[in-house]
């Protein structure tokens, strides 16, 4: 077997305020949209998904929103991210700084909660 890729589907009540901040705050692109309740975010050469919550999905029931969940998205200029970011009014939960493991790294939260990492190598 070979897996192509592997997509991130992340749960949101408003699909709609979902890919207004992944595209005008953080500057992705709405690769899709699939009626009301499902959207796809290209994020450079990676692709994850947004799904509206209040739609029954039983074979994920289990899961509660954005439990044990978070993204990474590297850069090549951490600095610059931040300072896009918070010029946008998204406010960051844990600043730039450097990491016992060599990265330059910030943290922010998305408009459902979900923690959101960008790392740059260094």
């Amino acid at each position: 077997m070979q897996i192509s890729s592997a997509i991130a589907q992340l749960r949101t009540t408003d699909l709609a305020e979902s890919i207004r901040f992944y595209t005008t705050k953080v500057g992705l692109t709405l690769e899709f949209q699939y009626q009301d309740f499902y959207a796809g975010i290209r994020a450079g050469s990676q692709l994850f998904h947004l799904k509206l919550s209040d739609v029954k999905d039983p074979s994920i029931e289990f899961v509660d929103k954005g439990e044990h969940f978070h993204l990474y998205f590297e850069t090549d200029d951490v600095s610059a991210a931040a300072a896009r970011l918070k010029g946008n009014g998204v406010p960051l939960v844990k600043d730039v700084h450097e990491t016992a493991w060599g990265t330059r790294e910030f943290v922010i939260k998305d408009d459902q909660g979900h923690t959101l990492y960008f790392g740059e190598s260094q």
